[in-house]
């Protein structure tokens, strides 16, 4: 494992092809300590290169997980809610937050980020 910091869109590119590669990895294994390990990287280059409001991050973590606006119900509270926060309509609340990082597993440091809201 020769672990080192991204400083470049190459090397971003290159550790999300080896994240790829580790996908699936024994959570015991030297691959899957690897797998965190870079993973922890690329959110970090991220946060810096990519800003992303909450909203985006909640349809990316949507996206990867094969998520459907319906499956969001529980976190939301109701499917109109799901539908308005979506659509940036309406505010995350702090339960909204906590329960976006309890289920799926969102950094609270994505979700707490500002973001403005569609005039209507």
């Amino acid at each position: 494992m020769n672990i080192k910091p991204i400083k470049t869109e190459q090397d971003y590119n290159k550790t999300l092809k080896r994240i790829e590669i580790l996908m699936g990895s024994n959570p015991r294994s030297k691959k899957f300590d690897e797998l965190n390990i870079l993973t922890i990287l690329v959110e970090a280059y991220e946060e810096v290169h990519y800003k992303i409001d909450p909203i985006e991050a909640i349809k990316l973590k949507m996206e990867q997980e094969g998520l459907k606006q319906k499956d969001l119900i529980s976190i939301f509270g109701s499917a109109s809610k799901v539908s308005e926060v979506l659509n940036k309509k309406r505010k995350l609340t702090l339960n909204m937050i906590r329960n976006l990082h309890r289920d799926l597993k969102i950094p609270f440091e994505r979700l707490f980020r500002d973001y403005d809201l569609k005039c209507v």
